[in-house]
């Protein structure tokens, strides 16, 4: 029998309801005001780049309850091994969106001093590992990460994400078949959003549900409302404290979809029917909680608007603040790889400086076209 469909809201092909999870009025408002901030976060992004003024962005609308949710759910000294569409978990994490930004303009305040690709971040203090552009990688790290905590005793849990383009890779079988054999503390999440950019979910699968993988590798499969941000709380939670007691693994499926394209460079309609879209767009995570919060008396419109105008003004204060700073300079790229930099990058280093300074002259002359 294929995994029920779990849910809090009891709509959308749910064909299981689940209870409200046991959350104050100030941890449910956190997690609107996170959902929005995401969505913020990715308009400001996909307007910078369309204004050529940052050169790639991937934007997460529609899956801003399966990142909140989930990533609501862990502890501070807990870990996240993301791919590249969590920007929404590290909003979680405590990270800031200027920091964020500083990735996707590749300045100076970028941890990575522009080596990575916009919208792979890596953020340290807050247990949130380098994002790798490689499908499905970040799914064995996850494996060994938990694997680690477990050694030195640490009682944490690593939680990683995938989409289901990821469930085809290698890496998806090592790491779930070694975390199940050995009861790795980690939690895999895959935010199912039907699209692996533009192969759809039944072009990449047999299974008849993603959660179905789980049970060859002995862990339990769960199926979400990805789009249920209470939903997604609650069977995180539950998954992680497994994890954390020694019970081994959990796969989640978060049933979601990609409302926007795969990332700035791709155009969703030509492989993708407008009338699923449309579809939906009528699931909107934001609208159906927003919703579920005015029927329970626990915000107002007034309040829902000035969250929205709070987040619109964050996002554009952390660009404006980016896109000030300057680049990396020319000695980062010989820092941060050797703790004692050897005598061969340490001739490269002069070379580079005398070649700019032979061409400082230079630098303010006329382009000669």
């Amino acid at each position: 029998m294929p995994a029920e469909l779990l849910g809090v809201f009891g709509t959308g092909g749910v064909t299981k309801k689940l209870p409200v999870p046991e959350l104050g009025r100030d941890e449910l408002l956190q997690l609107h005001r996170n959902m929005v901030r995401t969505r913020k976060l990715d308009e400001r992004g996909m307007k910078l780049q369309r204004q050529g003024r940052i050169g790639f962005y991937v934007p997460s609308f529609g899956e801003e309850a399966a990142q909140i949710g989930s990533a609501a759910a862990l502890k501070k000294n807990d870990w996240v091994s993301p791919s590249y569409r969590q920007q929404g978990v590290a909003l979680v994490r405590g990270v800031n969106a200027t920091e964020m930004l500083d990735n996707c303009f590749g300045n100076s305040g970028d941890a990575a001093k522009g080596r990575q690709m916009p919208v792979h971040y890596t953020f340290r203090s807050h247990n949130f590992i380098s994002i790798g552009s490689p499908i499905g990688t970040q799914i064995a790290h996850a494996t060994g990460v938990a694997m680690a905590m477990r050694i030195r005793g640490d009682a944490n849990v690593c939680l990683t994400y995938l989409g289901d383009g990821a469930t085809s890779s290698n890496d998806f079988h090592t790491g779930l078949n070694f975390a199940g054999v050995f009861k790795s503390p980690c939690v895999f999440v895959c935010i199912n959003n039907q699209y692996a950019i533009s192969l759809n979910v039944a072009g990449q699968s047999g299974s008849t549900t993603i959660a179905d993988k789980a049970r060859a590798y002995g862990m339990p499969g769960v199926r979400v409302d990805g789009n249920d941000v209470l939903a997604v709380y609650a069977t995180t939670l539950a998954a992680v404290e497994a994890a954390r007691q020694g019970d081994g693994p959990t796969l989640l499926e978060l049933f979601s979809f990609r409302m926007g394209p795969h990332s700035s460079s791709d155009d969703p309609s030509r492989y993708r029917p407008k009338v699923e879209e449309d579809e939906w767009r009528a699931k909107d995570p934001i609208q159906r909680f927003e919703k579920w919060l005015l029927e329970n008396k626990h915000m107002t419109a007034a309040d829902m608007a000035a969250v929205h105008e709070q987040a619109e003004t964050e996002m554009a204060e952390a660009a404006k603040l980016s896109e000030t700073k300057e680049a990396p300079s020319k000695d980062s790229l010989f820092e941060d790889v050797y703790a004692a930099m050897p005598a061969s990058l340490k001739r490269q280093q002069a070379a580079l400086h005398a070649e700019g300074d032979a061409h400082a002259q230079d630098r303010n002359a006329a382009f000669p076209l």
